[in-house]
């Protein structure tokens, strides 16, 4: 199982937080950007939102980048830049 979490503005967007692919019955994408790329296909109205190139990814809480290796029981989640003040 791979959860995937939306946070900030995303998640609004996509008026999803969180979702769970089950690594079993799926073929589960092997890098963040094939995630990405898989999630653009089952969710075609999210297109838009997935394709933003400034959108940072992060696998166990960590800022990676798409090339980065999923593995099962992976928390991967999505999220626009922040800024600060």
């Amino acid at each position: 199982m791979i959860r995937v979490l939306f946070f900030g503005q995303l998640k609004e967007q996509l008026d999803c937080a969180a979702l769970d692919l089950d690594t079993q019955s799926i073929a589960t994408p092997s890098t963040l950007g094939a995630l990405l790329q898989y999630l653009q296909r089952a969710y075609p109205q999210w297109c838009d939102q997935l394709q933003d190139k400034s959108l940072l990814g992060a696998i166990n809480q960590t800022l990676v980048s798409s090339e980065h290796r999923l593995l099962d029981g992976d928390e991967v989640a999505f999220f626009p830049p922040v800024t600060g003040g």
